[in-house]
C-alpha cells in the first residue's frame, strides 16, 4: 500500500503539527474465521505477550523468512504481528508467505493481524472493505490493523470535515463487516482535530473501533514530550471508552535533524530501545485501556545491534 509523507506522521505535538503539514500545504485545525474471533470482539485486541498481562506488537512490512521472523518474535515478546497484505489477498503470491508465518506463529501464541490502508479509503469504503473481506477470508488472521492516516489525504487542508466524515465512515464499514477486532493506528495529537459533532477524533475513532494503536514515537520514556507523555490523552480516552490501546515506537531512520532523532532510536543498541520497552510498560500500566507496546517495523527493530 502507498506509504504517503512517512516523516509527516511522526510529528512532534499538535504545534508542530500545524507548522510540518503547512509546509506540505496542509492544514491541521485545532491547533474462514478464527474460533477466537468472536471472543477477540469482546474484549478488543488480546494483551497477552512480553510482561504480565500486557503484549508486545510488530509492525511487518517486508517478507523475511517465516521461520526467521517468528523466531525474532518470540525472542522478544511478542504476541502480535501486524503483518501487511495486499488488496485480493488469496490472489497474490504473498498468500503462501502468510500462510507459513501463522503456522509456525499459532503452536508460538503469536497471532497475525491483517494489515491495510490508505488515505484513499476516506473515498472509498467499499476498497476498504473489499481488502478486508479479502483478507479474513484466508482464515489466517486473529484482527485487522488498518493504517488510513487520513492527515496525508489531499484534501486534509481545503476540506478536513469531508475526509473527517470519510474516515469515520470507513472505520464504521470496517468494523461493521468482521467479526474480528479491528484496531486502528492514530497520531498521538488526533484529539486535537473534530468531527461535525465536536467530539474529539480519537474519541470518535474508538466510538467505532475495537482499539487504537497510538504513533507515540518518541525515544524518552518520562517527562515532557516522552513516548508516554504524548501517549496519555489517548489512553485516557480508550479508558474511558472500555477500549484497548498500545504505545508504539519508531526504529527506521527518519532522517538526521533533531526533530526526526527524537522521534527513532535508529542508530541506538537495540539493550536501549529494550529498556526503554520494559520502561514503558511499568509506567504506562496504571492505565486500564493500556495494552502494551507496539515496534514499528520488523525491518528496522531487527537491524539495531
Amino acid at each position: 500500500m502507498p506509504r504517503l509523507l512517512p516523516r509527516a506522521r511522526r510529528l512532534a505535538g499538535p504545534a508542530v503539527v500545524a507548522v510540518l503539514l503547512v509546509a506540505l500545504g496542509v492544514v491541521v485545525t485545532g491547533t474462514r474465521e478464527p474460533a477466537e474471533a468472536s471472543a477477540g470482539r469482546a474484549s478488543g485486541v488480546s494483551t497477552g505477550g512480553a510482561a504480565a498481562g500486557l503484549g508486545r506488537a510488530m509492525w511487518v512490512w517486508n517478507q523475511p523468512a517465516p521461520k526467521t521472523l517468528v523466531s525474532f518474535a518470540k525472542s522478544r515478546g511478542v504476541s502480535d504481528l501486524f503483518v501487511s497484505v495486499p488488496p485480493a489477498l488469496p490472489s497474490t503470491s504473498r498468500l503462501s508467505w502468510v500462510g507459513a508465518v501463522r503456522d509456525l506463529a499459532a503452536p508460538a501464541g503469536i497471532r497475525l493481524q491483517a494489515l491495510g490502508g490508505d488515505p484513499g479509503w476516506v473515498d472509498d469504503p467499499a476498497a476498504a472493505v473489499a481488502w478486508e473481506e479479502a483478507a479474513v477470508s484466508t482464515g489466517l488472521f486473529s484482527g485487522v490493523h488498518v493504517d488510513v492516516e487520513p492527515w496525508q489525504h489531499p484534501r486534509w487542508g481545503s476540506d478536513q470535515a469531508a475526509v473527517v466524515r470519510g474516515y469515520l465512515d470507513t472505520l464504521q464499514r470496517l468494523e461493521d463487516a468482521t467479526t474480528l477486532p479491528v484496531d486502528a493506528d492514530v497520531s498521538f495529537w488526533l484529539w486535537t482535530v473534530h468531527d461535525d459533532t465536536g467530539r474529539p477524533l480519537d474519541a470518535a475513532v474508538l466510538d467505532r473501533v475495537d482499539a487504537v494503536t497510538v504513533m507515540s514515537y518518541r525515544t524518552t520514556v518520562t517527562g515532557t514530550d516522552s513516548i508516554t507523555d504524548i501517549g496519555s490523552h489517548t489512553l485516557d480516552t480508550a479508558s474511558a471508552a472500555g477500549k484497548l490501546a498500545h504505545l508504539s515506537v519508531e526504529t527506521n531512520d527518519l532522517g538526521s535533524d533533531a526533530t526526526a532523532r527524537k522521534q527513532t532510536f535508529y542508530g541506538q543498541r537495540e539493550s536501549a530501545l529494550n529498556a526503554a520497552l520494559s520502561q514503558v510498560d511499568t509506567i504506562a500500566s496504571a492505565s486500564p485501556s493500556y495494552a502494551g507496546v507496539a515496534v514499528h517495523d520488523y525491518a528496522g527493530y531487527d537491524a539495531l545491534r
